[in-house]
């Protein structure tokens, strides 16, 4: 073809966290010519308006003269091209955000995710392009997209330049390791006392897993970015090649309980490289970057992706089984606590990221397709394990939906994901999609028959939070003193109370509280206590007499003390650990 597209980002003035973009289009014909600056970034199914960041627009011509444009939406341009072959536009990008799927830039790195603010023209977004970045001469570029020269790259259309981050830095921290003759490189960015052995170990064990039951993987090479944080952060997003990791604070990374999360992170992203991103839902294939791309198979993208990122890693040894069952317990938890279970199904969830998905919204009004979809996706697993003998599980039809689907220009429908299961379990799974994928019934009664499979069942502990447990009703601290309440279980005593959303607590009993509301509440425990509130527009009194019901009951798997030797088996055949 004739057109050209050529793309330089500029590194300068990093104290402002403005970068400098240029886009070049060669072989233009038409006299008017639109540019689209992606709406939102696959990864996260939410608008996120990156036109906001652009503080200065400029298009030229060939010889360097302004040419006339026009906004048509909020984040597309028509501009006059006056018969000139070749437009430059020249703008700039505030990139002061700092997670996975961020544009950053200080006095240290170049941290770009191009989906974020380079434009694309949208009837050449299968055209080939190139990438230059002006940034210093001995900085290293971690990145999966294709190099061409130093700091120069290629790609072969807009799709592969916006799913390829990159970090540029004087400062990166490399290794790699192999499995089955693919790559994998892994970087780190940030203030970080790096231990290769502990983590290339780990790695190598759970991509083995992956790989080994997936069969093979859809790359040839793959990078593992990381910002790491002197703050407490955690984010992830997954790309075909690659995927982007904040964590922190830095001082925790190693330790115990953020070193599991550090792998639960990266082994969630590594299998997202098969699922969403080599399999994708038809309504995503291939994105359309200019506004929303609703689908309900939130609960497989993210649900599966969610539970098997953890299976693996017990499964390769990575995890402990506590590791793992705490995992679990997390997934109840989240799940018994939420009553927007009962009125949105995650199925709907789904197709609704696109409202309020991210956000807490109204309440009790709906799922999350990572939490409600891996909590199903591990009911689905024993069910099928149970259906087959455990011959088969959830995986199976993951490696089944990937060899017919995968790497291709289709799609898969939620038709062919139940057609999937029902071919691995041989048998309709058409009660329980309808219940629980696309319904609210209550999960707990078959919950606990598949876990009783494995030799496992719920031990239910009461909240250590008092005010919980007996009245039903959550708070956050207002400055480490009175308690804001911020959940309310329906039917409860605290609703039949008449407590709202957003009461402040100021004492008990006539005492003030000073961020100790679970103290007071437990020394005047199984007495009426009288709660001084500050609501919307006046402070009352509210009584509450404890009585024999209970909410928000911690939800724990456990072994069964009597499991038969068959329950021990299939657990083991599940786990592949010891039961």
């Amino acid at each position: 073809m004739e057109e050209k597209i050529a793309y330089r980002v500029i590194y300068t003035d990093p104290h402002r966290h403005f970068v400098e973009l240029e886009m070049t289009i060669s072989g233009l014909k038409q006299e008017k010519l639109h540019l689209q600056l992606p709406a939102w970034r696959p990864g996260r199914y939410q608008l996120a308006h990156f036109a906001k960041n652009i503080q200065r627009f400029y298009v030229f011509d060939a010889d360097g003269n302004k040419l006339p444009f026009r906004k048509q939406t909020k984040d597309l341009w028509e501009v006059e091209t006056n018969g000139s072959a070749t437009v430059k536009v020249a703008y700039n990008y505030f990139a002061n955000e700092m997670n996975a799927g961020s544009t950053y830039v200080d006095e240290t790195q170049l941290y770009v995710n191009p989906v974020n603010c380079l434009l694309y023209v949208p009837e050449w977004i299968n055209e080939p392009a190139t990438l230059e970045l002006d940034i210093p001469s001995d900085w290293t570029v971690a990145t999966g997209m294709p190099s061409t020269a130093k700091h120069t790259f290629a790609v072969k259309d807009f799709h592969q330049l916006a799913d390829c981050p990159f970090i540029a830095s004087g400062d990166l921290q490399h290794n790699m390791y192999e499995n089955a003759g693919v790559k994998f490189h892994v970087w780190f960015q940030g203030e970080f006392k790096t231990d290769w052995q502990r983590i290339l170990k780990d790695f190598k064990k759970f991509t083995k897993e992956q790989m080994d039951v997936m069969g093979g993987f859809p790359v040839d090479e793959y990078h593992f970015l990381y910002q790491i944080r002197t703050y407490k952060t955690y984010h992830g997003v997954e790309h075909s090649n690659s995927t982007v990791i904040t964590l922190g604070p830095s001082y925790d990374i190693l330790k115990p309980v953020l070193y599991d999360e550090f792998l639960g992170i990266t082994s969630h992203e590594l299998f997202h490289t098969w699922n969403v991103k080599a399999l994708r839902p038809e309504q995503m294939q291939p994105y359309d970057y200019s506004k929303e791309n609703y689908t309900r198979l939130g609960y497989v993208a993210e649900g599966v992706t969610t539970y098997a990122g953890d299976l693996f890693l017990y499964q390769a040894g990575c995890f402990s089984e506590y590791d793992f069952f705490r995992n679990v317990h997390q997934l109840f938890q989240r799940h018994f606590h939420n009553y927007g279970r009962f009125n949105l199904s995650v199925a709907d969830s789904s197709f609704d990221t696109w409202l309020d998905g991210y956000e807490q919204g109204i309440p009790h009004r709906k799922t999350s397709i990572y939490n409600e979809g891996a909590l199903l996706a591990m009911m689905l697993d024993l069910s099928l394990l149970r259906d087959t003998e455990n011959k088969s599980g959830i995986l199976t039809a993951m490696r089944l939906l990937y060899d017919r689907f995968g790497n291709s220009d289709t799609g898969y429908t939620e038709k062919d994901y139940q057609e999937a299961v029902e071919e691995i379990g041989g048998r309709s799974y058409q009660d329980f999609f309808q219940n629980y994928y696309y319904g609210t019934k209550d999960i707990e009664e078959e919950l606990n028959e598949l876990l009783s499979y494995v030799g496992l069942e719920i031990r239910n502990i009461r909240s250590r939070l008092y005010f919980e447990n007996r009245f039903g009703f959550k708070v956050e601290y207002i400055d480490g003193r009175s308690a804001r309440i911020t959940d309310i279980a329906p039917n409860s005593i605290a609703d039949r109370a008449h407590l709202k959303l957003g009461d402040e607590i100021v004492s008990i009993n006539g005492i003030r509280i000073a961020g100790n509301l679970k103290e007071w509440c437990k020394y005047f425990q199984e007495e009426q206590i009288t709660l001084t509130i500050n609501g919307e527009d006046d402070t009352h009194k509210v009584e509450l007499t404890p009585t024999d019901e209970r909410y928000y009951r911690t939800r724990w798997p456990q072994k069964m003390t009597e499991a038969t030797e068959e329950q021990r088996n299939n657990y083991r055949v599940w786990t592949k650990r010891g039961f």
